[in-house]
């Protein structure tokens, strides 16, 4: 349960998990998650490998619904309506909540049209060049590009390839933007650029982003989550929620010991 909730309660919650408890067939791989995402925040998870991050993560925009043995239990919803609901659809769930992942993964097509090809297949209607500018200067990266427009996106440098998957995801005017480790595979220089980018998104977009690195979400999160690992009965490593609160309290002044032992890197 969340640990400081009349705080965090202070803002809207875009996106809630009410006793989420995820499976892989009969495996529970996470266990009794109670989480609320604020709007224009971002929300860092963190925790050893195999905790659940971005199991939950991709809970968030259906992408594990790709995945045949994976069964959720409990309630996700968005701005209150359950995103498990039979009656809504996942395409248009990751229109509203998108998805920038682990390693760049620009299309092998022009930088341009890495912008406008997800708009033109959800029937935008307005200006390309425009949609164009103004996705790529919300990502930093148009001063960096203008001139490159026709390369092809793969082209560029693996921190630029990355900015532009977040200008790609920008050009569908969504709501949240997800991040899965966005900065693992980059330098640190690219690395500081896309931790600027994320301080001036969040005033326009609700973020969430998965990290390994302690010192990357105590520079960017405004909350933290902090998901650990028991062995059950069976042997079987299982995920669940330990503490949540403001970024700070996780830091500073955690509630629980394993908290306080992974953030002053005693394990993980």
């Amino acid at each position: 349960m969340l640990s400081s909730e009349d705080t965090i309660n202070q803002t809207q919650a875009v996106l809630n998990a009410e006793n989420v408890d995820i499976y892989y067939g009969d495996f529970l791989a996470l266990k009794g998650i109670y989480m609320e995402i604020p709007k224009n925040k971002v929300t860092a998870f963190i925790g050893p490998s195999g905790c659940g991050k971005s199991t939950l993560l991709r809970c968030y925009n259906r992408l594990n619904d790709l995945i045949p043995v994976f069964k959720l239990n409990g309630k996700i919803t968005y701005h209150g309506q359950n995103l498990y609901d039979q009656d809504v659809d996942p395409v248009q769930v990751r229109r509203r909540i998108g998805m920038v992942f682990q390693k760049p993964n620009p299309f092998p097509k022009s930088i341009y049209e890495n912008i406008t090809f997800g708009a033109k297949i959800n029937g935008f209607k307005g200006d390309f060049d425009q949609l164009v500018e103004e996705s790529l200067r919300g990502a930093a990266l148009w001063e960096e590009v203008k001139d490159k427009l026709k390369q092809n996106g793969m082209s560029i440098s693996g921190g630029q390839q990355q900015r532009l998957c977040i200008a790609r995801t920008i050009a569908l005017k969504p709501d949240v933007i997800l991040m899965d480790e966005p900065c693992a595979a980059l330098d640190p220089i690219s690395t500081l650029k896309v931790e600027e980018l994320i301080h001036q998104l969040k005033e326009e977009y609700t973020i969430i982003i998965v990290t390994h690195n302690m010192q990357q979400a105590a520079r960017v999160a405004d909350y933290t989550g902090f998901f650990n690992v028991r062995v059950t009965e069976e042997g079987k490593r299982q995920g669940y929620l330990a503490e949540h609160d403001l970024t700070e309290v996780i830091f500073q002044n955690p509630k629980e010991e394993a908290t306080k032992q992974y953030v002053s890197g005693r394990f993980g």
